[in-house]
Order: structure tokens, then C-alpha cells, then sequence
């Protein structure tokens, strides 16, 4: 008998162990300190930060199309966009456009858009978009009013694919910033049915005595913004050429422009930051 409580005694204590570690897991497993977890899915659920490159043409067709897409793929990978490029003006909905913070028009030509696209895109736009027109931008939807506020001025002509120094004007805008003050570069300039500036903030000109056929009496804006409208806009002349889309200068021009519509931070500026931090604490 005696031998028989004994080993009851210690299977209870070997047992007891077991019992208030399962206990134990079970209340950590039914836990409520872990709400960061189940909350991760919901942060991959949101809404897409995205980027539509448009480049439908109605008119003259820029060969450098495909170059400019895939640098806007590339720079919109680098901002964290999901870029999504296209020529089909069917996208121009309220639903094709749920998610998408920045629209491009890269070298677009005539009339692009039906009035109900129009007036989608529209009101997009008033509801604060970032819009970012490159190069034949200002060769598109000469009959529409918004359009015409929207990208500043209308292009007229343009000389011979020339070298020109393009002077910024703004030296602490997001898009100009990185740039030297007198920037040589080669491109098509165009000459503009109007001079932006009394509408627009004037980011940079072309030195029209750099160049032969300038065509705007000295006054030669190249690049502007605006957030007149409701949202961001900017334009630029540059990106006629293949060339263009692989010029580390130019690229840098268009990756600030698309942080200044989308309201962005920079990444590469960030790793910038970094690195003159570092260099400061080797220096001290």
C-alpha cells in the first residue's frame, strides 16, 4: 500500500510539469498581446500606389516611346509605384483609375481622350493628382480647355535635334534641384504657341542663344509647375530622343518631377543623406 502512494506521489509530480506547460502555451497561444500580427494582411490589402504611363499617339509618333516606358518602369520601381503603361484610353475610369496617385503623358500627340474620359480624368485631377507631362505632351488635346491650364502651353515647332544649355531657374524645386544651374544638353526644343510663364512657376529655359531656331524672343521656358488645378502638374520639353531616357541628368530631372507630383520623398536622396552623414562622422 505504502509503495503504491508513493508511486502515485511521484507521478503527480512528474506530471504536474507537463500540465502547467501546456497550460501555459495554451494562454500564450490565446493571447490578445499580439495585434501587430494579425494586422499585417490588412497592410498588404491597401490600395496600390500606382503609376499609369500613357503614351497613346493620335499624331506624329516619337520612336523614343518604348525607351521613355521602360525609364518610367524603372524610376517608378525605384519610388515604390506600381507602374502600370498603356495606350488604351479605356483605362481613363473612375475604377481604372482607383489607386493611382501619378499619371504620365510620355509623348502623347492629338486628341487622346473621348469627352467622358475627359471629364474622368478631370476630375481626378482637381481631386489631387499629380500629372507629368513629357516632351509631345504639349502636342496633345488642343480643343479641350482643362487641358490646356493643365499642361501650360501648347507646342508650335521645333528646329534640328540640337546641343543647348538649359539654364534652371529654380535651384531648390524637387525636379531642378539636382541640376547644374547651366546644364548642356542635346534634344528637340520646342517653341511654344505661348509663353507659360505668367501661369506657371517657371522651372527652367533653354538659352536661345545656344541654339538656332528658338522662336520665343529670348524668354524660352522648357520646364514649369503648377497646383493651380487641385492637383500637381508639371511639364517638361525634354525626351524627344532615345538618348534622353538614359541620360543619368535627365533621369534625375524626371524622378524629382515624379516625387513633386506625387508628393514623394526621394529615395536616392535619402542614400545621399546617408552618405554625407557618414562622411561628416569619418571628417569629425
Amino acid at each position: 500500500m505504502f509503495r503504491f502512494l508513493s508511486l502515485s506521489i511521484c507521478l503527480l509530480a512528474i506530471l504536474a510539469p507537463v500540465s502547467s506547460f501546456s497550460d501555459t502555451a495554451t494562454a500564450i497561444l490565446q493571447s490578445d498581446d499580439e495585434p501587430e500580427v494579425a494586422a499585417l494582411p490588412l497592410v498588404a490589402e491597401s490600395s496600390p500606389n500606382r503609376l499609369l504611363v500613357f503614351s497613346k499617339t493620335a499624331g506624329f509618333r516619337h520612336n523614343s516611346i518604348p525607351a521613355g516606358i521602360q525609364c518610367m518602369k524603372e524610376l517608378g520601381a525605384e519610388l515604390g509605384f506600381e507602374v502600370v503603361a498603356t495606350e488604351d484610353s479605356a483605362i481613363f475610369t473612375e475604377e481604372g483609375l482607383d489607386g493611382v496617385s501619378v499619371v504620365v503623358f510620355l509623348n502623347t500627340t492629338g486628341d487622346v481622350l473621348d469627352p467622358a474620359q475627359q471629364a474622368v480624368f478631370e476630375s481626378w485631377f482637381r481631386s489631387g493628382g499629380g500629372w507629368l507631362g513629357v516632351h509631345a505632351a504639349a502636342d496633345t488635346e488642343y480643343d479641350w480647355p482643362f487641358y490646356a491650364e493643365l499642361v501650360g502651353a501648347y507646342f508650335k515647332s521645333h528646329p534640328r535635334i540640337q546641343s543647348a544649355i538649359v539654364v534652371v531657374e529654380d535651384s531648390e524645386h524637387r525636379s531642378t534641384r539636382m541640376l547644374p544651374g547651366l546644364w548642356r544638353r542635346q534634344d528637340e526644343w520646342y517653341t511654344y504657341r505661348m509663353n507659360p510663364r505668367p501661369h506657371v512657376k517657371v522651372l527652367a529655359t533653354v538659352d536661345e542663344s545656344s541654339f538656332e531656331g528658338g522662336g520665343m524672343s529670348g524668354d524660352h521656358p522648357i520646364a514649369w509647375c503648377h497646383d493651380t488645378l487641385g492637383g500637381r502638374s508639371l511639364y517638361t520639353g525634354g525626351g524627344h530622343t532615345v538618348e534622353s531616357y538614359v541620360e543619368p541628368a535627365f533621369r534625375d530631372h524626371l524622378r524629382g518631377s515624379l516625387c513633386w507630383v506625387g508628393q514623394l520623398p526621394d529615395p536616392a536622396e535619402k542614400d545621399n543623406s546617408k552618405k554625407d552623414e557618414a562622411t561628416d562622422q569619418v571628417t569629425d
